[in-house]
């Protein structure tokens, strides 16, 4: 039996060349389980680090029993390694926050309270504290988006969101759909929440984004999009006899 089912939530925690960031992660993490407002555990997925990520990883679930991790074969992406964590959790919720440190996981209570009403509650970053340049970036990209997909939502790139994985797992993932996270749920007749969350700079560990993939990418990714939404299909079973 897949261990996650024991759980309310999985926190998907996609990891790539982190080694710097896993000892502070790991203290985080160890105090909010026992405080998070439903049983929870957390599955990291290793995205073909070439670091110490890993092992890292590895001796951390040793230690904790809601912890576990996979590790994807090579580097695939944030979206690859965000849908390998989707599928490999069956408990009714699945989570998902970065390795980087710049969002802490006590901010999930703030959206467990509403993740009965809401097929997908998302934070909003309040105080960013990146670069001005980062910032600039992430408000054309979003902006851009928002147009295209009229989704709403203020800041797709926060890191911390939970989902209810049955809907979760009904999203086409491709490179870059880890983006478009709001708009495929909608797709679905979802619904969608935003609770403003904390922000910290970054403190160990290097930035996997660059002006191609922060900016240039997303304009592209959302014309990908758009083609999908066309030809996306929605449907939900009535009857059976399975």
């Amino acid at each position: 039996m897949n261990k996650t089912s024991n759980y309310k939530l999985t926190l998907v925690i996609p990891i790539y060349n982190e080694e710097d960031n896993m000892a502070a992660l790991e203290k985080v993490l160890c105090d909010y389980l026992p405080n998070a407002l439903v049983p929870t555990c957390v599955l990291f997925v290793n995205d073909g680090s070439r670091d110490n990520s890993l092992k890292c990883m590895e001796d951390i679930c040793k230690k904790h029993e809601a912890m576990y991790y996979i590790s994807l074969e090579k580097n695939g992406g944030l979206s690859a390694a965000m849908k390998a964590g989707i599928d490999s959790a069956y408990s009714p919720y699945v989570g998902y926050m970065d390795a980087d440190m710049q969002t802490t996981p006590e901010d999930l209570n703030l959206l467990l309270k509403d993740i009965e009403d809401y097929e997908l509650v998302m934070g909003i970053r309040a105080n960013r504290k990146d670069t001005f340049f980062k910032k600039i970036q992430s408000r054309i990209a979003n902006g851009f988006r928002r147009m295209m997909t009229n989704d709403g939502v203020q800041d797709t790139g926060c890191p911390l969101k939970i989902m209810h994985t049955e809907y979760a797992k009904r999203i086409p993932f491709f490179t870059g759909m880890h983006r478009f996270l709001p708009a495929l749920i909608l797709l679905q007749n979802g619904k969608v929440k935003q609770v403003p969350v904390r922000h910290f700079p970054r403190t160990a560990g290097v930035s996997k984004y660059h002006l191609w993939n922060r900016l240039v990418s997303p304009f592209m990714d959302c014309f990908a999009y758009r083609w999908m939404k066309k030809r996306y299909i929605n449907y939900k079973v009535a009857e059976s006899n399975i």
